[in-house]
């Protein structure tokens, strides 16, 4: 299970429980009422106005909690650019500190991959492919730039740890991410999707991944070039 399927599952999982939660204690809610509701003349323990409604506050409080965490996801990111657009432009700080901007790479062409987050498995498969293959890469006048919501120090630790020498780009404010249409938002957690953008010399978007195989995207990718060019 990759990455993303691991939050997405986790999350439903949130939800389940929390849903749960809530049942249960309107049940609870509503068992009081029925008890109150009967010609008693004595009124049972447990039955008094001011426990019924520290009852419902306790609903209240979990309801609120709930519907936060199963509401829609709200997601501020913009729709994937389509082939023919230019390339939103940005500056990202790399795994070495230092400001990298897309303009740089003008007159070059650029495979701009978006991907969830460092050490893990996919992200450190396809990572490993891309460094495999900078050679072909270099022959095709293509840089490599891998972008996610991971800090650069982050990236400095993962480039060692992995031997990667092509540059990773910090978005850690989301934008650039939400910018490529590239932001997965489960509110309490974003992460970049494993998208890749092709930009050809004059800075359009020429290709554009958005299912997205670890194993096998630099091959796929390769093959893209060598039909574009």
């Amino acid at each position: 299970m990759c990455f993303d399927e691991r939050l997405a599952y986790g999350e439903a999982a949130f939800r389940g429980r929390y849903v749960s939660d809530v049942q249960l204690v309107l049940s609870k809610v509503m068992n009081r009422n029925r008890l109150l509701n009967q010609p008693k003349h004595e009124p049972r323990p447990g039955t008094t106005i001011s426990g019924v409604f520290l009852m419902m506050h306790r609903l209240l409080s979990i309801a609120l909690f709930v519907a936060a965490a199963i509401a829609p996801v709200k997601t501020f990111a913009a729709s994937v650019p389509s082939v023919g657009a230019l390339a939103p432009e940005f500056t990202l700080d790399s795994q070495e500190g230092k400001p990298v901007s897309l303009k740089d790479y003008r007159g070059s062409w650029v495979v701009l991959y978006f991907y969830p987050k460092d050490f893990t498995s996919g992200c450190t498969i396809e990572a490993h492919n891309f460094q495999r293959d900078q050679a072909q890469y270099q022959q095709k006048s293509a840089v490599v730039l891998g972008v996610s919501v991971d800090s650069a120090d982050s990236h400095k630790q993962f480039c060692a740890k992995e031997g990667l020498n092509f540059k990773l780009l910090a978005d850690a404010d989301h934008k650039v991410s939400s910018m490529y249409g590239s932001l997965t938002n489960l509110g309490l957690v974003r992460f970049a999707s494993r998208h890749t953008f092709i930009i050809n010399p004059e800075g359009k978007i020429v290709r554009v991944f958005t299912e997205v195989n670890p194993n096998k995207h630099s091959e796929e990718v390769l093959a893209a070039l060598a039909s574009l060019q």
